[in-house]
C-alpha cells in the first residue's frame, strides 16, 4: 500500500513526575524534514528522537512537538550546575575583552539558562524512557494515519488510471477513420488546387506528413506507462518520486497526441487526458 506524507499524531502520558503529552504533524515535502519544539531541559534527547522518526518515515515535513507539565507539589532540589555557571563566567570575560561596552548577564538570564540546575539533567534523564515510549507509539499512530490517507490516494489514482485507459480505447477504434477521412479531405484539397495526387514529389510528401500525424505510438506508449503506473501503486512502498516521473512522461505523451491532432475528437481527448494527468500530478505530491 502507497503511504501519504499528511498525517497526525497526538498523545499524552500521566507519570508520577507529571503530565507528558507528544505531538506529530506531517505534510508533504520532498525530502525527510524534521523540526521539533521541545522544551529546553529536554534539548539533549533531541538527537535520539531524529534517528527514532527516520527509522519509520522516508519523507515528509515533520513537527514533533513535546511538552511536560510537572504536578504542583512536586518537590524539586535545585542544584545549581557550577560548571555551567564557570563556563559562563569565562565567555562573559572573553566576550567583554573584544566588546567592553557589553553588560553583564543578569542573574534572572542566568536562571533561564537552559541546563543552569543540575536537576533539570536528572529530571530528563527520569523522563528519557517514557517520552521514547511516548514517541513510539505516536510514531505508529502517525503512519497508520498516513497509511489511511494513502489507501484513499491509491483509490483515487487507480481510478483516474482507469479514466485514462478508457480515452485511449475510445480513441484507438476511431482513428483509422479519423485518418481516413484527413486524407481524404486533404486529396480533395490537392485535387481544388489542380495538383497531380500521382506525382511522385507530393506522394512522397504525403508519405512523410502522414507518419508525422500518426498517434498509434504515442498512445502505445501511453499505455505502456499506464500500465507502469498501476502496477507502482498496487505495489507500494515509497514511490512517490517515481510516480512524479511518470506522470511527467504522460503529460509529456498527451502534449504530443495534440500536438499531431488533425481532428476535434483528438484534440477532445488529449485535452481531458492532461486533466486527469493534472489530477494526478497534484495528488502525487502528497505520496511518501
Amino acid at each position: 500500500m502507497i503511504t501519504s506524507m499528511t498525517g497526525y499524531a497526538a498523545i499524552s502520558a500521566e507519570i508520577p513526575q507529571g503530565s507528558l503529552a507528544l505531538e506529530l504533524r506531517s505534510v508533504n515535502n520532498r525530502y525527510l524534514d524534521l523540526q521539533f519544539k521541545l522544551p529546553d531541559e529536554f534539548r539533549v534527547l533531541e538527537s535520539e528522537m531524529r534517528d527514532f522518526l527516520g527509522t519509520g518515515i522516508m519523507r515528509g515535513k515533520v513537527d514533533c512537538r513535546l511538552t511536560f507539565s510537572i504536578y504542583s507539589g512536586t518537590s524539586r532540589q535545585q542544584r545549581l550546575n557550577h560548571g555551567l555557571l564557570n563556563d559562563l563566567l569565562e565567555m562573559s570575560r572573553d566576550i567583554k575583552a573584544i566588546f567592553p561596552a557589553a553588560h553583564d548577564l543578569s542573574v534572572a538570564e542566568i536562571l533561564r539558562w537552559p541546563g543552569v540546575f543540575d536537576s533539570d539533567r536528572i529530571l530528563v534523564d527520569e523522563l528519557r524512557t517514557p517520552c521514547m515510549t511516548l514517541l513510539q507509539t505516536a510514531l505508529q499512530e502517525l503512519i497508520l494515519a498516513r497509511r489511511r490517507e494513502g489507501e484513499k490516494l491509491q483509490n483515487l489514482l487507480l481510478e483516474r488510471v482507469q479514466q485514462l485507459r478508457q480515452l485511449v480505447q475510445d480513441l484507438l477504434p476511431s482513428l483509422p477513420t479519423i485518418l481516413a477521412g484527413f486524407q481524404e479531405r486533404l486529396l480533395n484539397c490537392l485535387k481544388t488546387a489542380g495538383l497531380d495526387e500521382n506525382d511522385e514529389r507530393i506522394r512522397q510528401e504525403f508519405t512523410l506528413f502522414a507518419n508525422k500525424i500518426d498517434v498509434d505510438e504515442e498512445l502505445s506508449r501511453l499505455q505502456g506507462h499506464l500500465n507502469e503506473f498501476e502496477h507502482i501503486v498496487l505495489t507500494g512502498g515509497v514511490v512517490g518520486k517515481r510516480l512524479d516521473f511518470l506522470t511527467q512522461e504522460l503529460n509529456r505523451e498527451a502534449n504530443t497526441l495534440a500536438s499531431k491532432s488533425v481532428a476535434r475528437e483528438i484534440t477532445r481527448i488529449s485535452v481531458e487526458m492532461k486533466v486527469l494527468i493534472e489530477q494526478l500530478r497534484e495528488q502525487i505530491q502528497n505520496i511518501e
